[in-house]
């Protein structure tokens, strides 16, 4: 397999937090215990070291023969399987392709997880996405009103969405709002759901589950991202930590084959094709 020579970077683990937002909420983050190997390649050919200042920010160590490269790009940082090219790279992006589709037509209030957390009239909760992902759903929840909080605990998938929210900042139109509303933090959900404060209205939940066999080729994005992070073999254990920081509901989100989170049943979802979110009573305060 012919693959890309990347630039040699190592580093020291660290942890880092958004400070724009030490303003409003504040959090315990824990500190990494150890760095997470990767391939870093530098496709912008400027030779600042801005890929080895990302490295030691995000706690990241090149591995040369990492079928997973982290590539930093004249345009965005992305993901890239090498074994597979044909799947191309993965990035966040906010403000343009899918994500600005889905905010301008794709339902607003309307769409299922708007309605799961609990949206309605002036009503429009604090939310900690405690399984952030790329990103989406937030993002989905952020441009209808409400103030989210992201907790993401794998170093890569963090970089990426700090690189989209930075573009995201940075545009006339949706920078705005976006850095008002959106943030994120990188922190294991399973420690840091019992240290954030003030506490959300709603927890959001949407830990990765294996797909069934015969959907195995799934889209090409899915398939990038799970080769990076699997399953959530211990999502079972945040489902009790987030009903007792939420002070109305905590929502999760599920595959309509899956069981639900932790084997706890409720009667309470919303269904679409394919998906359901299950909700769940929190904690008052």
């Amino acid at each position: 397999m012919a693959v890309q020579k990347s630039r040699w970077i190592c580093s020291n683990a660290s942890v880092v937090v958004n400070r724009n937002w030490m303003r409003c909420w504040s959090i315990t983050v824990l500190r990494a215990d150890h760095s997470v190997k990767i391939c870093l390649i530098d496709e912008t050919g400027t030779g600042d070291g801005a890929l080895s200042v990302l490295a030691a920010r995000w706690g990241l160590e090149h591995d040369e023969d990492n079928l997973m490269a982290l590539v930093l790009t004249p345009e965005h940082l992305e993901l890239r399987k090498r074994d597979e090219p044909k799947l191309g790279g993965i990035f966040v992006d906010f403000v343009g392709g899918a994500m600005a589709h889905r905010r301008k037509f794709g339902g607003g209030r309307g769409e299922a997880v708007a309605k799961a957390v609990g949206i309605k009239g002036d009503y429009l909760p604090d939310v900690v996405d405690a399984t952030a992902g790329l990103g989406r759903d937030a993002f989905v929840l952020a441009s209808v009103g409400c103030r989210v909080r992201m907790l993401e605990r794998n170093p890569v998938v963090a970089a990426l969405l700090d690189d989209g929210l930075a573009r995201g900042y940075a545009d006339a139109e949706i920078g705005g709002w976006l850095q008002e509303r959106l943030q994120l933090i990188h922190a294991s959900s399973l420690t840091a759901l019992t240290d954030i404060t003030p506490r959300p209205q709603v927890v959001y939940l949407d830990p990765m589950f294996p797909h069934k066999q015969k959907s195995a080729l799934v889209k090409k994005e899915m398939r990038v991202f799970q080769s990076l992070v699997g399953p959530d073999l211990d999502a079972d254990g945040l489902l009790e930590p987030a009903r007792l920081l939420a002070t109305k509901r905590v929502v999760v989100k599920r595959p309509d084959y899956a069981p639900p989170l932790a084997n706890v049943a409720t009667p309470n979802a919303v269904v679409t094709k394919g998906h359901r979110f299950d909700i769940y009573a929190g904690t008052p305060v």
